[in-house]
């Protein structure tokens, strides 16, 4: 049996190496065939499951119920905002065909989970007594990273909890 010997960077030396020589040689993750994204392996996926399992029951103890909105959001949703919008534009991914067809309204793969929402809480919203609103959402976010990281800025990355309070 041939023992594998791991080399890993002092972290005082190289902060951004060593994290990197961490997640290789733990096993966490990997990168994929898609530059900036990742392939999240069985002993990280668990952690990140115990993560989301603390942080899931914290949140629902606040009276914070879960939801689901779409990964595909409409361009125009994210025009309103267009502030907003031009901090991370560079690293929009957007859909533009479907069905071997061009699409009449173009879509952006999620790039914050408040895009997603704004439009809908609007119609859920129609008085004071609608409120407080209390949601969270866990979901997948896609921005096109330039300078991607395992976990921390892939290009698609897990979003934990973020409980939603509109008051």
């Amino acid at each position: 049996m041939q023992i594998k010997k791991t080399v890993i960077t002092p972290q005082k030396e190289n902060f951004p190496q060593w994290y990197h020589d961490v997640v290789k040689n733990a096993e966490l993750a990997e990168n994929s065939d898609v530059r900036g994204c990742g392939i999240v392996r069985p002993y990280g996926y668990k952690i990140w499951e115990l993560i989301k399992k603390e942080l899931s029951q914290k949140i629902e103890d606040t009276g914070v119920e879960n939801v689901y909105f779409p990964i595909f959001v409409p361009i125009e949703n994210l025009e309103i905002e267009k502030e907003h919008v031009k901090g991370f534009s560079p690293e929009l991914a957007v859909v533009t065909h479907a069905g071997g067809e061009k699409l009449v309204n173009q879509l952006a793969v999620r790039p914050t989970s408040e895009t997603a929402m704004y439009k809908t809480y609007a119609k859920w919203i129609q008085s004071y007594k609608d409120l407080p609103l209390r949601l969270n959402q866990w979901n997948n976010v896609v921005r096109w990273e330039k300078r991607p990281r395992p976990f921390l800025r892939w290009s698609e990355f897990f979003m934990a909890g973020r409980p939603y309070r509109v008051c």
